[in-house]
């Protein structure tokens, strides 16, 4: 059984109202969902709401999902939270690339909302 606290937030970081919207359906019973539809969004969020998990895409205007990793790792406030990539691009270098910048898991579109929910509370229990 997955014991997760009721209050745990999660941050969803798209660019695309349509994927916020199916990744918040599938966790919004179990989190506590905000959502970010730019980089520099994501990382004003985070600071002020310190989420407990970032779901973050890598393809957005502005900031990369890339860059706001790093930019997350790098500040004392948010180097701590889990980053989670959900993203379009399927390839190896770019998965090896968001795992070596400090993401804890990648996760390619389409969403599955099985797979989402499973590793979001995988990642909030650890």
């Amino acid at each position: 059984m997955i014991s997760n606290s009721p209050l745990s937030t999660v941050l969803i970081v798209d660019d695309s109202p349509s994927n916020i919207r199916v990744m918040a359906a599938v966790l919004q019973e179990r989190y506590r969902v905000k959502t970010a539809t730019s980089g520099q969004q994501c990382i004003e969020m985070a600071i002020r709401h310190k989420p407990d998990l970032i779901l973050l895409d890598i393809e957005m205007p502005g900031i990369s999902g890339y860059d706001v990793c790093r930019e997350l790792k790098r500040l004392s406030e948010t180097q701590d939270v889990p980053i989670i990539f959900v993203t379009g691009r399927d390839n190896i270098e770019d998965e090896e690339m968001g795992l070596r910048i400090g993401a804890v898991d990648y996760i390619t579109k389409p969403i599955r909302p099985v797979i989402l929910s499973a590793r979001v509370d995988t990642h909030i229990t650890l």
